[in-house]
């Protein structure tokens, strides 16, 4: 059946006139009765009986109003969810990103993207990055934020944008070295200090960095996440190499109680965050806003860390 000529019988039937049903359609009353004629061939059923220049229905004609109207309701319905999509009214984001950035700063880049779309809702998963790449690859996820290793078997299912910034050496804020404007490998030889696991590549290059100045390493602590630091930072125990998300969110998280300082460390250590998206279902244009915001976000952070201390 065509949908505009259903369109028509319904408007014909609610109004009971011809005439009255062009008006509200703004259509010409040939045009609305051809539709009928053309309906009712379609269906091979007379839906209304002409008396008087008068349309009368046939019992037919009103279970045919009735799924017409269910029809059309729902077709409706599909529009206007399709218009809130793309205008951003309605939809779903699910983002799985490594613990750093989805502690404070993602939320926040969140929930200003998400300020005037009160109908978004998005699913918010924290996991290692190697699981965020596995997870992505799986297509059931819309983006993940990762750092990114050696290469994963499932790197094949994921599309990305990299981004790459430099480590910062963390601080407490009393420290004397919290008065440098960089922070060198000799700054912090013997001092105690809090490094991700060995497996990690910030590891390795802290390792190496500290070993082609002829600096001493001391680790005092050490953890899979950068965040887990910053409290022996806080608590002047140690100081720590972070990343520039983490970094940043401490800032949200301390606010005016800020008791670490982040200032550029030499020789840079570079980390490479990747932006993933899955690489066999496209994305919806939620994703690809949310993506670009939060890569711009990425980039300032990046540019303000490399600029200058905090």
């Amino acid at each position: 059946m065509n949908l505009k000529n259903l369109a028509i019988f319904r408007e014909v039937m609610r109004t009971g006139s011809v005439s009255e049903a062009a008006r509200n359609l703004n259509r010409t009353q040939p045009a609305l009765s051809a539709g009928l004629k053309t309906l009712e061939d379609e269906l091979g059923i007379a839906l209304f009986e002409r008396r008087n220049r008068r349309l009368v229905p046939v019992p037919e004609a009103h279970y045919l109003m009735s799924e017409a109207t269910d029809i059309l309701s729902r077709l409706q319905m599909a529009e206007q969810n399709m218009r809130s999509i793309r205008d951003f009214e309605k939809g779903v984001l699910r983002i799985v990103a490594m613990p750093g950035p989805s502690a404070f700063l993602l939320p926040k880049v969140i929930s200003d993207f998400t300020r005037d779309h009160s109908n978004i809702r998005v699913t918010l998963t924290t996991r290692s990055s190697p699981q965020v790449r596995k997870m992505i690859a799986t297509q059931s996820y819309d983006i993940g934020i990762a750092d990114m290793g050696v290469p994963d078997s499932e790197d094949s299912l994921l599309k990305g944008e990299v981004l790459e910034g430099n480590c910062l050496c963390a601080v407490h804020k009393d420290n004397p070295l919290a008065s440098l404007s960089v922070v060198t490998a000799e700054d912090l030889s013997g001092k105690p200090m809090g490094v991700l696991q060995p497996e990690h590549s910030t590891y390795r290059s802290t390792v190496s960095a500290f070993k082609e100045t002829g600096a001493e390493l001391d680790i005092r602590y050490d953890a899979q996440y950068f965040l887990p630091l910053l409290n022996f930072v806080e608590a002047g125990q140690a100081c720590a190499i972070v990343d520039p998300l983490s970094a940043e969110s401490y800032r949200i998280y301390a606010r005016d109680q800020k008791l670490i300082k982040f200032i550029p460390f030499l020789p840079a250590l570079p980390l490479t965050y990747a932006c993933l998206t899955p690489a066999h279902r496209p994305m919806s244009a939620i994703a690809k806003t949310f993506l670009s915001r939060w890569n711009k976000e990425v980039n300032r952070i990046i540019s303000e860390a490399s600029e200058s201390a905090s």
